[in-house]
């Protein structure tokens, strides 16, 4: 019986298992190897929507649109601006803002929803 119980779980492998131990005595775990994978997966899937993100900005909105949405989401590499600060940069009031901003969210959500298959 015991026998039949091992040769059954011979193929199960534990996350927690060793795969190797380093010289310093710490053991490196399956659980280790693929979280790392998971985390540069989604980071490829982040910079892949960001890209795609920035070229809709880039050629689906007009020029006061794009200002906005590249100074609020701080796509210039800048840090990302409150509405009030748009404003004073675009001498428009806050409100106005807000609404360009909208209308250009919602232009972009509509074209990002066609690109990317619904």
């Amino acid at each position: 019986m015991h026998f039949r119980r091992q040769r059954r779980r011979a193929g199960e492998v534990s996350l927690n298992e060793p795969l190797e131990t380093e010289k310093e005595g710490n053991a490196l775990a399956l659980m280790d190897v693929i979280s790392a994978d998971d985390l540069v997966l989604e980071q490829m899937e982040q910079s892949e929507s960001a890209a795609l993100l920035r070229q809709l900005v880039t050629e689906h909105l007009d020029k006061r649109e794009r200002e906005i949405i590249t100074l609020r989401y701080g796509l210039s590499g800048q840090p990302p601006m409150t509405q009030r600060e748009v404003a004073a940069t675009q001498k428009i009031s806050r409100s106005y803002i807000s609404r360009l901003e909208k209308k250009a969210l919602e232009k972009l959500e509509k074209i990002y929803v066609e690109k990317d298959g619904g």
